[in-house]
């Protein structure tokens, strides 16, 4: 089984990194920002429909602060969904502020209010991590899934991502009649294998939602990450295969029973070619991204001798060895792929062998 038994310490954007998410439009001047979230008066348990704790508490501002922090809100997020345009905002309110404590960055979630349908959506508030950063243009570029986040200083706004959490979906889901158990673990299998290319580590269910969408004869699902933190950062490569996590074994479990080897072969090679295909597409983005990786600092040096020797193994596969940082590692990984034509412009690895 994959376990991570301490939380990880957040790695600072550098300003090469700040040059790349420049260019992309990833840095915004906002309104709004972590420290000042960080100054409310109280806060209290929230619950869920059921009585049950969330984990996550309501904080409450003093009436000084409050009117300018709910209205920064509205504008940072206004700035994430429509570029800032207020104008198409103005029926818009911060509803509720919540914030995690147990989480990495103790991130605060926005929920902003439409008063004239009182329809709702959520946005985070974080506080600025290289790997989680890393992690989202990731997701963005290589998997099945956009995503909009924003950087001002040391504030990082990420929308919300929509779904069934993982570990709700296992307990409540899984018994239904409506369960197609194939479509289920062939979607777990493009899951892992989107995780493991990428090095994406830490999915257990509490770390991954499932989007349902009813097909005309069947239910396609997507399992989605939604916490990039540990993006190229453990020496263990079994935290990067979501099929070692316990937290995950019914699924796993399914699996094994309706599918065979050569179903899962197949499955495994449709979503790396997809995968191919995306970074042929994004080819010029990929190779800023992976070249300003491969120069920032992700892990412990005894972190990036564990994975590079533990990934050489696993694919009996030498380039590895040559390999100084997390960030040549993905690249290494990823040079792997099918289609290699697609990652011609990535530059090679930069040290020769240990």
């Amino acid at each position: 089984m994959a376990l991570i038994s301490r939380k990880k310490k957040p790695y600072p954007i550098s300003g090469r990194l700040r040059t790349y998410l420049q260019s992309h439009g990833r840095i915004k001047t906002l309104p709004v920002s972590f420290e000042m979230l960080g100054n409310y008066q109280d806060a209290i348990t929230l619950y869920d429909k059921r009585g049950r704790d969330t984990l996550w508490q309501t904080v409450l501002y003093p009436p000084s602060i409050r009117e300018e922090i709910e209205q920064s809100l509205v504008e940072t997020y206004a700035t994430l969904k429509v570029s800032g345009r207020m104008q198409l905002m103005e029926h818009l309110v911060t509803d509720r502020i919540d914030i995690c404590t147990w989480g990495n960055t103790a991130p605060f979630r926005v929920r902003i209010l439409n008063k004239i349908n009182e329809n709702f959506d959520y946005f985070y508030v974080k506080r600025a991590d290289a790997s989680r950063i890393y992690g989202l243009e990731l997701e963005h570029v290589l998997s099945p899934n956009r995503i909009e986040f924003l950087c001002s200083g040391h504030t990082l706004v990420e929308e919300h991502i929509a779904g069934i959490p993982g570990d709700d979906f296992i307990a409540k889901w899984l018994d239904g009649q409506q369960l197609s158990e194939i479509r289920l673990a062939k979607e777990f299998v493009k899951f892992n294998v989107r995780c493991f290319v990428r090095l994406l580590g830490d999915m257990h269910s509490g770390n991954w939602v499932v989007d349902i969408t009813p097909d005309f004869d069947e239910t396609h699902y997507r399992i989605r990450a939604i916490d990039f933190d540990q993006q190229s950062h453990e020496g263990r490569l079994r935290v990067y295969l979501p099929q070692f996590y316990k937290q995950n074994n019914a699924i796993v479990f399914i699996g094994i029973k309706c599918m065979t080897q050569e179903s899962y072969e197949q499955y495994r090679q449709e979503e790396l070619t997809l995968i191919a295909s995306r970074a042929e597409a994004e080819k010029d983005r990929l190779a800023d991204l992976l070249d300003t990786m491969s120069g920032d600092n992700l892990g412990t040096p005894e972190n990036v001798r564990m994975l590079r020797t533990e990934l050489a193994e696993h694919y009996e596969d030498h380039r590895f060895h040559y390999c100084e940082t997390m960030g040549d590692l993905v690249r290494a990984s990823l040079e792997l792929l099918p289609s290699h034509h697609a990652l011609a412009t990535i530059p090679q690895a930069r040290s020769s062998l240990p």
